[in-house]
């Protein structure tokens, strides 16, 4: 099933944030505010109107910053769906969390999240370099590390989950540490008794300025090593009953001329924490006035307590798909790729309809040895 078809209504909770990560690719843009999260009454708006125009009743909790750190806020917003007069038995939960946590939340996360979704990038010595715990919470946590925390976490999950519908997956970033080791990181997360992974190459920053025209050096990694080892943990994965995924391949499994739901904003949308509406995870909040405001298709109106949305912006997302761009048209893969990234093609060019090369060669090779995957169980996070 093509990511587009993942419809469900996100909700941006707050900027604050447990972790330091040495790649956090909205920490500059958080930086610069003071810290805030989502307003309990916008997020009932949100509810009510997403289920009178959707029948989707799917509910996600993200960054900009770690969502447990609003645990009340994130206890009602459910409470509330749940309980919505329309439809809400049919609610179902999912977080993308950095799994580090209390003991409250976690037995929360077994009794009323469905799908967790775990920042995660593998074996200790990388998590740890790249995903360090906040000095400010160190004693919260008696010392312990990033690494110490999840993992315990995801034992107690495991352990304690009888018939609840909980998936507990992962999500890695793939950066020079660990590029080379994901046939490793298959073994250690199986270990763990995670079977859900979905890999990320680490991509650039969102700034002020497209990367295109930034003097600042992006970070990145060989595409070539990256395609190189995924197949083997791929494949390798496989054989072991572990699903190995990759960004690059979120299409493999259908065919759509869109890459994923930023394309399909009214399917998908986003609620920041400022009261925003916003189609895409890299735009996080509603106050940088740049490149990435073509994301931002709608507003909270405090006067008439609803949300203005802007319809010129809906329609060039919805009209940026693969069928209406040039150098999509001959590509073998236009219907499994949907022309990339939308966030990251507008971060890295400036334009809703702009072109990676690197990206698109890579895609094709993955699917020239890959091939269209069976449907896949759970949609990358």
């Amino acid at each position: 099933m093509p990511h587009c078809n993942k419809h469900m209504l996100s909700f941006f909770l707050t900027t604050k944030c447990n972790l330091c990560c040495l790649y956090c690719y909205n920490a500059n843009e958080r930086n610069k505010l003071t810290e805030q999260s989502l307003s309990f009454e916008i997020a009932k708006a949100g509810i009510d109107w997403y289920f009178a125009n959707n029948d989707c009743r799917h509910i996600r909790f993200y960054g900009p910053g770690e969502p447990t750190q609003e645990f009340e806020l994130m206890r009602k917003i459910t409470h509330y769906a749940k309980h919505h007069i329309n439809d809400g038995k049919r609610v179902t939960v999912e977080i993308q969390t950095n799994g580090v946590f209390s003991k409250e939340v976690r037995e929360w996360i077994l009794n009323n999240i469905n799908i967790a979704w775990l920042s995660f990038d593998g074996m200790r010595e990388i998590q740890e370099y790249y995903r360090p715990l906040n000095p400010c919470y160190t004693d919260i946590f008696n010392q312990k590390t990033s690494t110490d925390i999840i993992e315990d976490n995801i034992d107690w999950l495991n352990s304690n989950k009888t018939s609840q519908n909980l998936l507990i997956g992962a999500r890695v970033t793939i950066t020079e540490k660990n590029v080379c080791k994901q046939k490793e990181m298959v073994d250690y997360f199986y270990d763990l008794g995670i079977h859900q992974i979905w890999t990320d190459p680490l991509f650039s920053s969102v700034g002020n300025l497209p990367v295109c025209m930034s003097s600042k050096k992006s970070p990145h990694i060989d595409l070539n090593t990256y395609v190189d080892n995924y197949i083997v943990a791929y494949k390798y994965a496989q054989k072991k009953g572990v699903f190995w995924g990759s960004f690059l391949c979120i299409n493999f499994d259908g065919e759509s001329p869109y890459h994923c739901r930023s394309c399909t904003p009214l399917s998908a949308p986003h609620i920041t924490t400022d009261g925003f509406l916003s189609a895409c995870d890299m735009v996080l909040t509603g106050n940088e006035d740049n490149h990435m405001k073509c994301f931002l298709f709608g507003k909270w109106n405090e006067f008439t307590k609803s949300f203005d949305l802007y319809q010129d912006r809906i329609s060039a997302l919805n009209n940026r798909k693969s069928t209406n761009m040039k150098h999509c048209l001959s590509c073998p893969v236009q219907l499994h790729c949907g022309g990339y990234c939308l966030g990251e093609t507008v971060n890295e060019t400036g334009a809703l309809d702009g072109k990676n090369s690197n990206i698109c060669e890579t895609i094709r090779k993955l699917y020239s040895d890959i091939g269209q995957n069976y449907t896949y169980d759970y949609l990358h996070p």
